[in-house]
């Protein structure tokens, strides 16, 4: 196996997301105990999304949405190729990666628009919004102990760290195998 590696992700697409995980830690702790701290915190995971979003349009190739995000069969063919243990590595995100990506985007992006909402008159107190916001945060503790049991399954897998890769950029280089 080379030591060689390739440059994956850029440090926008790694500040974004260690400030994601902090701004959602946050929040969580804060809940329920120090109202405006965690107002903030959701205000930054809002602004943190936003920028997500439009790099995910503009940015360099492996934080394009379009270069990672797969259509259902291609996903399910990975999922497939998982459960019987012969999955190809990925550069960047694989499939179920991509998916889970999405699922933590939307999930975080219904949190912050409830709790801004829940600031505003038209919907302090209203229940069903409270309501959704905490089921939301729930859903997201949920997604994320997925994201990383996922992560440490396909680093067990493929045979690298890729907690390290997401302080550093790198990862080992593409085999001829590999999907970059």
């Amino acid at each position: 196996m080379s030591n060689a590696t390739a440059k994956v992700w850029d440090p926008l697409v790694r500040v974004f997301h260690w400030s994601l995980v902090a701004s959602f830690a946050v929040a969580w702790l804060t809940a329920d105990e120090v109202q405006w701290l965690h107002e903030w915190a959701g205000y930054a995971a809002g602004a943190l999304i936003a920028f997500r979003l439009a790099y995910g349009l503009v940015g360099p190739r492996y934080a394009r949405f379009s270069q990672f995000v797969r259509g259902p069969s291609t996903t399910r063919g990975y999922a497939g190729d998982m459960l019987k243990r012969r999955e190809r590595r990925y550069l960047g995100h694989n499939p179920l990666g991509a998916l889970m990506v999405i699922a933590l985007l939307v999930t975080l992006s219904g949190i912050a628009l409830t709790g801004f909402m829940m600031t505003t008159d038209a919907w302090w107190g209203v229940g069903w919004v409270e309501d959704l916001h905490e089921t939301l945060a729930n859903l997201m503790l949920v997604l994320v102990g997925l994201h990383v049991l996922g992560v440490i399954l396909a680093g067990v897998t493929h045979h690298e760290n890729l907690v390290l890769a997401m302080i550093t950029g790198r990862k080992r280089a593409a085999a001829a195998e590999d999907v970059t």
